[in-house]
C-alpha cells in the first residue's frame, strides 16, 4: 500500500475483526443491489464508531480502516494510497483505485470518481442523548454523529468496491474512490483541496460523484408513514468567503462621547446589509429546477416557481419566492453578519470595531465583485471590507449532461416511482468546488432521504433512517455500475 506520508506517523497493520472475506465469488447470473446488508452494516458502523472530529478524532485512522477493509477485498497495495501531511497527521484520507478494463486501450474513457469526506462536526457527549460516536438503533433510525453527514456517502462508496471485487465485476471505466478530511472546518487541512493541487492525476476524472443530492420525506420518515415528496441531484453549488467589516476610531473617554463612534459607524454599515438584497439571478440548474419543482406543486408558491423560470423578471413571483429562505438564497448571492468584536473597555470609547459576514456567491462571480458591492451598499469610506482568508476557487456549474444526468433519472424511476427527480444548486458547500476549480464536473446524487428538520445534520442527536440508508446504497451500487459497464 502506498502512504503519501512524510513525518512521523505510526504506521497502522490492515486488519479489522469485521473484515469480510478476501476470497472472490463467483459472478452471479442476477446481483441483488440490497444484498450483503449485514457486512454493510458492521462497515458502517465501524467508520462512525471512528471519532473524526477535528479535535480529539482522526480520519487517518478512519482512512487506514477502509483500506484495510478494501485491501481484503482484493485490492491491491498500488491500488490503494493514505495521504497525510507532516502538519496535521490525523487529518489524512484515502485514494482507492479500480482499474477499469478498457484503460489500456486507445479509446479510454476517463475515469468516474466517488468522493466522500470522513470528517464530522463536533459533538459534546453532554449536549446529545446518546453517546454521539456510538451508533444506536431506536425506532427505525441509526443515532450517531455522521450517521448522515457523511459517512454514510463514505461507507456506501467503500461497500460497493468491495462488491464489485467480490462479484468478479470488471468495470470498463477506471473507478476511483477519494474519501478526504477537512471538509466540515474552514481552517482544517482540506483533503480534496490538496488532492486537487497536489495529487491531480491521482484523482483526475471525467466526472465526480459526492454528497449534496438526495430526497426529502413530508414531514416524516418513510417508515413512520411519511411519503418522499422529492429527490434531488445536486449541480453546482454558490461558493464560500468570509469578510471582515471593520470600523477604527482615535477613541477616547467614554465621559465625553462624540458621534464619531467605531460601534455606531459598523452597526449603521450592517443595517444596511441587513435590509440588501443582491439581485436575482437564474442558472441552467436553477431554472430548470423552478420549473420541475414548481409544476409538481398546486400551490400559491408551485405558481411562482413556474413564473420565475419563464420570467426572471417578474417580480410578483419574486416576493412570493422570497417568503421561503431556502428559495430567497437559491435565487441570489446573500451575506450576512455571523461574528461581531469591538472596543477594549468599558469606560472608553471603542478605537476598533469589526463583524464577520459570510457570504454565499452565486456562481460566476468572483470574491472581488461581491466585495466591491458591499462596499458599495456600505457607502462609508470609513468602513473597510476585507477578504477573510482562506479564499476558496469561484464556483463553478457543471453542465446539464445528459450521459451523467440519464442514468440518475433512469434509476430514480425504479427506486422511486412517482417521485420528482429535479437539479438543485446547493446553497450551502461541498469540496466539490475544489474539484470543479481543476476541471472535474462534480455532482452530488440522488438517493437516500431525509426529513425536512434536518436530521438533526450539524446538530443534536443527528440520525438517519434505516430504509433511507439502504434504498440510497442499492441506488448508488446501481448508478456506479451503470456508467461503468
Amino acid at each position: 500500500m502506498r502512504k503519501l506520508l512524510t513525518g512521523a506517523l505510526a504506521a497502522s497493520m490492515l486488519t479489522s475483526p469485521l473484515m469480510v472475506s478476501g476470497a472472490l465469488a463467483a459472478p452471479a447470473a442476477k446481483v441483488d443491489p440490497y444484498g450483503g446488508e449485514a457486512e454493510f452494516r458492521e462497515l458502517y458502523k465501524e467508520l462512525v464508531e471512528t471519532n473524526t472530529t477535528l479535535s480529539s478524532g482522526s480520519c487517518t485512522l478512519a482512512a487506514e480502516r477502509m483500506a484495510a477493509r478494501l485491501k481484503t477485498a482484493g485490492f491491491t497495495d498500488d491500488q490503494l494510497t493514505i495521504f497525510a501531511t507532516p502538519e496535521k497527521p490525523r487529518e489524512g484520507g484515502l485514494v482507492a483505485v479500480m482499474p477499469g478494463t478498457n484503460s489500456a486501450t486507445s479509446k479510454t474513457e476517463k475515469p468516474i470518481l466517488l468522493l466522500a469526506h470522513l470528517d464530522v462536526v463536533e459533538a459534546k457527549r453532554e449536549d446529545w442523548v446518546r453517546d454521539p460516536f456510538t451508533l444506536i438503533e431506536e425506532n427505525g433510525y441509526l443515532y450517531a454523529r455522521g450517521t448522515s453527514d457523511d459517512k454514510a456517502m463514505a461507507a456506501t462508496w467503500v461497500d460497493t468496491l468491495i462488491r464489485f471485487k467480490q462479484e468478479g465485476f470488471k468495470p470498463k471505466r477506471t473507478l476511483k474512490l477519494a474519501l478526504t478530511c477537512g471538509e466540515e472546518t474552514t481552517y482544517a487541512f482540506n483533503g480534496a483541496e490538496w488532492l486537487a493541487k497536489n495529487k491531480r492525476d491521482l484523482i483526475d476524472a471525467a466526472f465526480a460523484l459526492n454528497e449534496g443530492g438526495g430526497g426529502r420525506t413530508d414531514g416524516k420518515g418513510v417508515s413512520e408513514g411519511g411519503k418522499l415528496v422529492v429527490e434531488t441531484i445536486q449541480v453546482g453549488e454558490k461558493g464560500v468567503q468570509n469578510y471582515r467589516l471593520e470600523t477604527r476610531n482615535p477613541g477616547g473617554h467614554s465621559s465625553i462621547p462624540v458621534r464619531e463612534n467605531a460601534i455606531y459607524e459598523l452597526a449603521a454599515a450592517l443595517v444596511k446589509l441587513q435590509n440588501y438584497d443582491f439581485k436575482l439571478e437564474l442558472s441552467d440548474t436553477t431554472r430548470a429546477y423552478f420549473a420541475k419543482a414548481g409544476a409538481a406543486r398546486s400551490d400559491e408558491m408551485g405558481k411562482a416557481m413556474q413564473a420565475i423560470a419563464a420570467n426572471p423578471a417578474d417580480s410578483t413571483a419574486e416576493a412570493v419566492l422570497n417568503k421561503d429562505r431556502t428559495f430567497h438564497s437559491m435565487l441570489r448571492t446573500t451575506c450576512v453578519a455571523t461574528l461581531l468584536d469591538g472596543g477594549h473597555a468599558n469606560n472608553a470609547l471603542p478605537q476598533r470595531a469589526g463583524a464577520n459576514v459570510n457570504c454565499r456567491i452565486f456562481p460566476g462571480h468572483s470574491v472581488e465583485e461581491v466585495q466591491q458591492e458591499l462596499q458599495a451598499v456600505v457607502a462609508d469610506a470609513g468602513v473597510t471590507v476585507t477578504p477573510v482568508p482562506p479564499l476558496r476557487p469561484l464556483a463553478k456549474t457543471p453542465p446539464l449532461d445528459p450521459a451523467i444526468i440519464g442514468p440518475m433519472e433512469k434509476l430514480a424511476a425504479k427506486y422511486f416511482p412517482g417521485v420528482p427527480l429535479v437539479p438543485t444548486m446547493s446553497t450551502g458547500a461541498t469540496d466539490g468546488i475544489f474539484l470543479a476549480a481543476v476541471g472535474i464536473p462534480t455532482y452530488g446524487v440522488p438517493g437516500g432521504w431525509g426529513n425536512p428538520d434536518g436530521n438533526g445534520v450539524h446538530g443534536l442527536n443527528e440520525r438517519v433512517e434505516i430504509k433511507a440508508l439502504m434504498t440510497g446504497r442499492a441506488y448508488l451500487y446501481e448508478l456506479v455500475k451503470a456508467y461503468t459497464k
